[in-house]
């Protein structure tokens, strides 16, 4: 008996999926060089979720797109950019993030001291506002670039076996019915939660520390309603509240509304085991049906819509790795943690690790220097998303207290908006880590917060509470946050900055001129005192 041959690809760099995170380290690793494959279990187009992208994000997206070489990419960090490059690839505007709270069972109600909403904006106008990433059509563009990058590009493959034998590592697949060996130097896995290097190298899960267990049910949909047309804002808001990521909380979970330019909405709702169970997450359709009945006013908007996809429903939506990378191996953040999407905090983590993980293979070799990296590289990955759980899951244990839950949310824009500031300002030393988490002062007085709040304090502990949150901001705050006559609606002034400019430890006529660089307003002092400039989240 005559066995076929046993097809052979051998690279520098193997990369495991080509969602977008895939996609740019291997535009990255290929400007650098490498020779790169990118190993791919199904096609695109294709469904994902993780749409919303931030500020920080963004300008992440920027510094890697100019540090590599990358126009094609850069063209998609502003709404503006993208529109008039890339208007082929669907996405949505977001100009904040808009949260509102329900009472299950109670119609939406609201007074003019806005205390059950909270709309923080991003951008002054929709030139350099934010965008919701339409996977199908954005990761697709990725991979097309890669592949015009040189990367090798395998799509419909099953990874089945990975050995490592010293240097080099081994790939055993099965690509449309025939056998596949890889080999390569490295590996690095953007598979996602569970993926192919927790399975193949038996890697245990960490237990959530702070955060509830979770479930998740969504779909795409159409003909969704605009929640201003549902319910008028009662003033003139900073940014239309449906051109955003619109949040509707209530106690035990959260729904998420994310509108994209070829008339689909993505909307889905994260909850506690207690509520799925209320609904029977796991019936699809019918379980949404029942969460709309919960929420009335919620249901008022859905009352035309259609899915356009069968429904998700995800078990569990949080997952951690005990283990983040090996001698001949990394999983980027996506594949080695997944908190919640409720900050949008996914996009941002995954792109300073793409970061982290390219500079690595780029500065050295098997070897002493590269452990060292690589250890260093587990552990800021590791603290990032210790913060970022502990800051959402005292959110979740605040969704029944509307003050309490706004005020943790701001202390996250203050640390976002001071840390984007700081980069563009050439600083960076000034916002170490994701949330500041490396900041001596910020970052243990955060997680203390944090670790009160998921208690659930009461009477004059919160009220302890609330103003220790505000001490906490008070200096990171470049955005106005403190300011409470602006009654939990943030617009984007460039004044706020302008005042705040000792904080960045920056001149006036640094922040002019940061502001201009960004695209917000035209340079000239008197232009840019009445423009917009970067506050809560865009700086």
């Amino acid at each position: 008996m005559t066995l076929a041959p046993v097809e052979h690809v051998d690279a520098d760099v193997a990369v495991i999926g080509a969602g977008f995170a895939g996609s740019l380290t291997s535009l990255a690793l290929r400007r650098l060089g490498r020779r790169v494959v990118m190993i791919e279990r199904g096609r695109h187009p294709r469904f994902a979720i993780g749409e919303s992208s931030t500020p920080l994000a963004n300008l992440l997206l920027e510094e890697l797109s100019d540090r590599y070489d990358l126009p094609r990419v850069r063209v998609f960090s502003q709404w503006g950019t993208w529109q008039r490059a890339r208007p082929d690839v669907a996405c949505g505007l977001k100009r904040g993030f808009t949260f509102f709270f329900h009472a299950p069972g109670e119609a939406f109600q609201d007074q003019a001291a806005h205390a059950r909403q909270l709309m923080v904006a991003a951008s002054p106008h929709d030139d350099v506002a934010d965008t919701h990433w339409y996977r199908a059509d954005f990761d697709q563009a990725l991979v097309r670039e890669a592949e015009d990058a040189g990367t090798v590009y395998l799509d419909e493959t099953s990874l089945d076996r990975f050995r490592q034998e010293g240097d080099l590592v081994t790939l055993d697949a099965t690509r449309r019915g025939r056998t596949l060996r890889i080999t390569a130097r490295f590996v690095v896995d953007a598979s996602g939660p569970r993926g192919f290097l927790h399975r193949a190298l038996g890697l245990d899960e960490q237990p959530l520390r702070w955060l509830p267990p979770t479930q998740g049910l969504y779909s795409h949909f159409e003909q969704v309603t605009r929640w201003d047309e549902l319910s008028p804002p009662g003033g003139p808001p900073p940014y239309p509240p449906d051109d955003a990521a619109l949040h509707h909380v209530f106690p035990g979970g959260w729904i998420w509304i994310l509108r994209f330019n070829n008339g689909l909405t993505s909307a889905g709702a994260a909850l506690t085991d207690t509520v799925a169970a209320e609904i029977g997450a796991e019936e699809g359709e019918a379980a949404w049906a029942r969460l709309l009945r919960m929420l009335p006013s919620v249901g008022d908007q859905f009352r035309d819509a259609r899915p356009v996809l069968p429904f998700v429903h995800a078990r569990r939506l949080a997952y951690r790795s005990q283990q983040v990378c090996g001698q001949a191996w990394a999983l980027l953040p996506s594949a080695a943690g997944v908190i919640d999407p409720l900050l949008s905090t996914g996009f941002p983590l995954t792109l300073l690790g793409i970061a982290r993980i390219v500079d690595i293979l780029g500065t050295t070799t098997p070897g002493r220097a590269r452990e060292d990296a690589l250890r260093a590289y587990s552990a800021t990955t590791r603290d990032e998303l210790d913060i970022t759980e502990g800051l959402v899951g005292a959110l979740y244990a605040t969704m029944n207290h509307p003050a309490l839950f706004k005020r943790l949310a701001l202390a996250y824009f203050a640390a976002a908006s001071y840390s984007e500031a700081a980069r563009r300002l050439g600083r960076p030393d000034l916002a170490p880590g994701f949330l500041l988490h490396a900041h001596p002062r910020f970052g243990p007085e955060l997680r203390a917060c944090s670790a009160i709040a998921a208690d659930r304090p009461r009477a004059d502990a919160r009220e302890s509470l609330l103003a220790r949150i505000d001490c906490l901001i008070e200096p990171f705050d470049i955005a106005g946050l403190l300011e409470r006559s602006r009654r939990d609606w943030y617009p984007v002034l460039a004044e706020d900055v302008i005042a705040n400019a000792s904080k960045l430890e920056a001149t006036t006529e640094e922040i002019y001129s940061m502001l201009a660089r960004c695209g917000f307003a035209e340079s000239h002092h008197s232009s840019m005192r009445s423009a917009g400039g970067p506050t809560a989240n865009k700086a």
